[in-house]
């Protein structure tokens, strides 16, 4: 359990860093990733870091960083808080030079060492409100 959670702390640096070589020794190759507004999930180490590169096409300074983490058995539970500046195209919305914070509620499934499940759930309503490309209620 506890490894896990030092696991989920590493995590966060591959997606922090896009890096290839921590994305190759964290996530499983056959690794199942639920992204929202996406019909079919992404698979695999290359399937996460396109996740991150989407992300870093419209907020190149964008940092996670973890707010809370809940572990049990092979599933870790966390709270992610996402902050970054929209500096480019976002879902076809154009740069803004908007700062976000947004919140992100993240359930992932370990196996042998390695993340082989994700559902992420970011507030997208609050990103996309927070660009003005909806309107607050």
């Amino acid at each position: 359990m506890t490894n896990n959670k030092q696991l989920m702390y590493r995590f966060t640096d591959f997606i922090n860093t896009a890096s290839k070589e921590l994305a190759e020794e964290l996530i499983a190759p056959e690794a199942v990733f639920y992204v929202p507004m996406q019909e079919e999930p992404m698979r695999g180490p290359d399937g996460y870091l396109s996740i991150i590169h989407m992300m870093r096409s419209g907020f190149s300074d964008i940092q996670w960083t973890v707010k809370e983490l809940v572990a049990e058995g092979d599933l870790v539970a966390t709270r992610f808080v996402m902050k970054g500046t929209q500096d480019g195209v976002f879902f076809g919305f154009p740069p803004t030079s908007k700062k976000i914070e947004v919140n992100a509620m993240n359930f992932y499934r370990f196996s042998n060492g390695q993340i082989i499940e994700e559902y992420g759930q970011p507030d997208m309503l609050g990103l996309l409100q927070q660009l003005g490309a909806i309107p607050k209620a």
